[in-house]
């Protein structure tokens, strides 16, 4: 008898704990996220291309997560967006309520920097993108180069962010591989405070993506004849300026050419979206799931469309080609790229 109560109390407990595995399972992402806030950081000042991608997408992505978490926009400027890309590494939750908008040049700074940066674009997750980019060289309505060929026969000064930033780097090649006369000062903080030293005479120009200058205060200048747009920079030719010469174009050397394209494939994932890494298998799937359908959503290309923005949703596997690309690169192009990033 007393065999028969131990055996039935066994049992008992064996069922109970069976009982609260099966109560206690782990969330799914809906369960998870409901009531919860997702993070969405983005690698930049307010007022630029970047941000507004990020502040238009968030309702977007909310709508399109399991359990609809809130989603807010947070800035975190600095180091070229190092800062806010090594943070998104090393420092926020794994769990997947933040995600980042990274910079391109993250994609290829950790390779060829001379200094340890915290950083790698083969370590997080890449959700993917909300458009290709290219960039634009713009110059002031009384400024001396007002065509392409100008560059490279009349001097002028342009304002840019920080050393590594894209706005520094694509001219400086100019100057190095074309000839180009441009003095290229570094050091403002954001394009909204450049845009002012252009229109007190610091400067006669800037380097800008093509979102940024057919949407933010260049929209405006272009349209009233205060800008001239001299070259546009890519792989591709943006057909929103498709009478824009490219600088590309320009370029006869092969190894100034390799070097171009190394420096210009990173635009082709525009502003790369990353989670974490070891963000859990399904909540990551989750945020693949919902970056894609919010990024497809019609509301959201309309929004965007108002602004003179256009949505070329790239993946997640995507983004990792073009890492996988720039770590292929031939030893003597990682070498030059070296030497263009590196302060005289």
């Amino acid at each position: 008898m007393r065999f028969l109560q131990t055996v039935g109390r066994s049992a008992l407990v064996f069922m109970s704990t069976m009982l609260c595995m099966s109560t206690g399972h782990a969330e799914n992402p809906e369960e998870f996220y409901k009531g919860k806030t997702v993070t969405l950081i983005v690698s930049a000042s307010p007022g630029g291309g970047a941000d507004l991608y990020a502040r238009s997408f968030v309702k977007y992505f909310s709508k399109h997560l399991p359990g609809q978490p809130n989603v807010i926009v947070s800035n975190i400027p600095g180091a070229g967006g190092l800062a806010a890309a090594a943070q998104l590494q090393n420092s926020e939750p794994r769990d997947g309520t933040v995600v980042a908008v990274l910079q391109r040049n993250n994609l290829y700074l950790p390779l060829v920097s001379a200094e340890k940066i915290a950083f790698d674009p083969r370590a997080v997750s890449w959700l993917g993108s909300l458009n290709k980019e290219s960039y634009a060289l713009v110059t002031w309505q009384n400024a001396q180069v007002k065509t392409i060929d100008d560059l490279f026969t009349k001097p002028m000064t342009i304002g840019a962010t920080s050393f590594n930033n894209e706005n520094r780097t694509f001219p400086a090649i100019i100057n190095e591989y074309l000839g180009g006369k441009i003095d290229i000062v570094p050091g403002y903080k954001g394009n909204d405070e450049i845009a002012l030293a252009m229109e007190r005479g610091e400067v006669q120009g800037r380097a800008l993506t093509v979102t940024s200058l057919l949407s933010g205060n260049d929209a405006s200048w272009l349209r009233d004849g205060k800008i001239n747009v001299v070259a546009q920079m890519g792989v591709e030719r943006n057909q929103a300026i498709p009478n824009v010469p490219m600088i590309l174009d320009y370029v006869k050397d092969p190894k100034a050419k390799a070097l171009f394209e190394f420096m210009f494939l990173p635009l082709q994932a525009g502003r790369p979206v990353a989670a974490p890494p070891e963000v859990p298998a399904d909540r990551l799937e989750a945020l693949r799931t919902a970056f894609e359908a919010a990024a497809l959503d019609p509301e959201f290309k309309t929004e965007l469309a108002k602004q003179n923005a256009t949505v070329e949703l790239l993946k997640g596997e995507e983004i990792k080609d073009i890492v996988d690309k720039l770590y292929s690169a031939p030893e003597d192009v990682v070498a030059s790229v070296k030497t263009l990033l590196k302060p005289q």
